[in-house]
Parts: C-alpha cells; sequence; structure tokens
C-alpha cells in the first residue's frame, strides 16, 4: 500500500511539473484545494493507464521498440498522456492537454521527474 502511495505521489508531482513547464497542459479549477484534489485524482488515473494499457501497447509494437532502439518510448508516453487527457474529460476533472507535441514533451519531462521522485522516495512496504 506504501508503495502505491508512493507512486501516486511521483505522478503526481510529475504532473504538476509539467503543468508548471508546459502552457498547453492546463489543470483548471475554483481553488487550491479542488485543483489538489483534481490533480490527485489525475495521478491515479494516470498511474491507472499506466498499469493496463501501457504494457499491451509495448508488447504490440516491440518490433517499433527494436527498429526504433527504445526511442517509440517517447511517442508511446505522449498517447498514454493524451489518453489521461480524454479520460480526465469523461469524468469531468479539468485536465486536458493540448496537441501531440506537447504531450511528447510532458511525457518526457513527466517521465524524468517521476524517475527522479521514484528514486528519492521510499518504496518498500
Amino acid at each position: 500500500m506504501k508503495n502505491f502511495l508512493v507512486k501516486t505521489i511521483a505522478n503526481a508531482a510529475a504532473l504538476l511539473v509539467a503543468i508548471w513547464i508546459l502552457q498547453d497542459i492546463t489543470l483548471t479549477g475554483d481553488s487550491t484545494g479542488k485543483k489538489a484534489w483534481t490533480l490527485i485524482l489525475v495521478a491515479l488515473l494516470f498511474g491507472v493507464v499506466n498499469f493496463l494499457v501501457k504494457p499491451v501497447v509495448k508488447l504490440l509494437t516491440l518490433p517499433l521498440f527494436i527498429l526504433t532502439l527504445g526511442l517509440i518510448t517517447l511517442v508511446i508516453n505522449a498517447l498514454m498522456l493524451l489518453l489521461t487527457s480524454w479520460l480526465a474529460d469523461l469524468f469531468d476533472l479539468n485536465f486536458h492537454v493540448e496537441g501531440f507535441w506537447t504531450a511528447v514533451l510532458g511525457g518526457l519531462i513527466i517521465s524524468v521527474v517521476s524517475w527522479a521522485m521514484n528514486v528519492a522516495l521510499p518504496d518498500k512496504d
């Protein structure tokens, strides 16, 4: 359970950094509390998308991983971010990613920050 909490906090921090850096990734709300709650829900949604969908997509694109020496990961991360944005819209969460190239850059930022957060935070149960 502690590992799940740490990964959710890391996802939320990574999403927050991407929102802060890129103007086309937006998180809107009336108050700071509502924005924080939305950020946590989007981080959970992002974690579920990465847990359920990403392995299937990686398996289906295995030849592209070999062909591009792993650079297709940037595109897959962008697609996971766009899918999270689309699902957030379905759940009436005020999170939106505008455009594919913004998603590529956002996915890169989220990957780096999430990696750093997972290194810094403990992950033992």
